[in-house]
């Protein structure tokens, strides 16, 4: 019996030194990010994806939960425009989206608050290309101790395809104004 629980003791201390010592090894930030083509300049797509109140229009979430409770504070547009959510939701939750670079028609980027569950950043990079707008969304997210790093792994599959679904509706969006 000794002898089994010096294994048992032996297993649970090397697991912890594995998942312990392996998070130094795992990137201290979460990064997800997804591109589209779009039959529109950037001087189109822009006013879109740069003003908060126009979100729900791509948003992967809105179509989810349709009742959404936006509410919007701060500036009209650009540098400090923030939007508020709240949805019943729990895969949605409540939070708020800050304005935090803005700089037309090519990028904005904004502060995610998820309240409990963390801060993060997202934002659009909107490059010209032959074809119209190359768009790019990205998440980033700061990864603060063992349990958040080992998520961290798992971001880009939880988000990705959302921003995915996102990029397909702002396309559409997009090449009918």
């Amino acid at each position: 019996m000794i002898r089994f629980l010096r294994w048992i003791f032996y297993l649970a201390a090397g697991v912890a030194l594995v998942v312990a010592g392996g998070s130094f090894l795992l990137p201290a930030k979460a990064v997800v990010t997804r591109s589209i083509e779009i039959a529109a300049p950037p001087e189109e797509v822009f006013p879109i994806v740069g003003d908060l109140r126009r979100f729900h229009e791509f948003s992967p979430w809105a179509e989810r939960d349709p009742n959404i409770v936006y509410t919007f504070e701060g500036t009209e547009s650009g540098l400090g425009q923030i939007m508020r959510w709240r949805s019943q939701d729990p895969e949605i939750g409540s939070g708020s989206q800050t304005i935090i670079d803005y700089d037309p028609p090519n990028y904005v980027e904004t502060a995610l608050d998820f309240g409990m569950s963390g801060r993060s950043r997202a934002s659009f990079d909107l490059v010209p290309s032959d074809t119209g707008t190359s768009a790019r969304w990205s998440f980033e997210s700061n990864l603060k101790g063992i349990p958040a790093k080992w998520f961290g792994l798992m971001f880009d599959r939880w988000i990705g395809p959302d921003y995915e679904k996102g990029l397909v509706k702002l396309k559409s969006v997009a090449e009918q104004s």
